[in-house]
């Protein structure tokens, strides 16, 4: 479909009523920022959160961004605004906040995705287990991963498995193991089998153009999304091959066990 060439045509085409009507009424009744930080028992380096979560209904749709981002923009006002208006704010954070929110509520995850629990457990115990989902949806005979945001979990369970990567993310710097983390992903693509990234790349622009460039050269495009977890498994016939989708509230909010939906072709419902 048209509307799926990129995230900026279907986020219009949603707020003209793609995906119901409802759209014009539906108003988001909280808006919330998370603000966290961790370092996991026995890691190096420790990390931090920063995520936009806007409830329509009974769902809660995310988009994560940079510590400050949102600084001039007063969360309260969001709420009580229809998701329509959304759409069409001018911070990306908020569009896609917003149409998270209202695409769970329209598809609810336990409705169209395989759920998978991710145990209780400390915040490395829980990292590895989700981390272990999101890589068994690399392809098999995958020899080199383009690694699109850095997390070190992952990275982990790929060493364990003997699969190579590149590493990428837009603040660079080092992994847990010393290797250089490239800035741009893009260049990296031609000599890797596949992609793993983040479902960050919906609210900071990036998304469309490796969504693009994985379509056009055939190269095998794996999700994990806390941002947008609702929105991306919509692409899985346009150039996404398959999306572990985590919606609020996340694997680090809560030590109990937490829920984890995969998308792949084989799992349309």
């Amino acid at each position: 479909m048209s509307e799926l060439t990129d995230l900026g045509r279907f986020t219009a085409a949603v707020a003209d009523g793609f995906a119901g009507d409802d759209v014009r009424s539906a108003e988001v009744s909280t808006a919330f920022l998370t603000q966290q930080g961790v370092r996991h028992t026995g890691r190096g380096r420790g990390y931090r959160n920063h995520v936009l979560s806007l409830r329509v209904e009974d769902a809660v749709g995310s988009c994560a961004v940079e510590p400050g981002e949102l600084a001039d923009v007063p969360v309260e006002d969001i709420a009580g605004t229809s998701v329509q208006q959304l759409l069409q704010h001018p911070r990306a954070a908020v569009r896609i906040a917003a149409l998270d929110a209202y695409l769970m509520w329209k598809y609810p995850h336990r409705e169209h995705g395989a759920e998978l629990v991710v145990d209780r457990g400390s915040s490395l115990q829980k990292s590895l287990q989700r981390a272990e989902f999101v890589v068994d949806l690399v392809p098999p005979g995958t020899r080199r991963v383009l690694v699109v945001g850095v997390v070190n979990s992952l990275l982990q369970r790929l060493r364990e498995r003997g699969i190579d990567y590149v590493p990428c993310d837009r603040k660079g710097g080092r992994t847990e193991w010393g290797e250089p983390v490239r800035p741009d992903g893009l260049p990296e693509l031609d000599r890797c089998d596949a992609v793993l990234a983040t479902g960050m790349l919906a609210g900071n622009g990036t998304f469309d153009p490796l969504l693009a460039r994985c379509r056009d050269t055939g190269t095998p495009l794996v999700l994990f999304a806390q941002t947008a977890s609702a929105v991306l498994p919509r692409f899985r016939d346009a150039g996404v091959t398959a999306v572990s989708a985590e919606p609020y509230p996340f694997f680090w909010l809560d030590g109990g066990a937490t829920s984890t939906y995969r998308y792949t072709r084989e799992d349309v419902r």
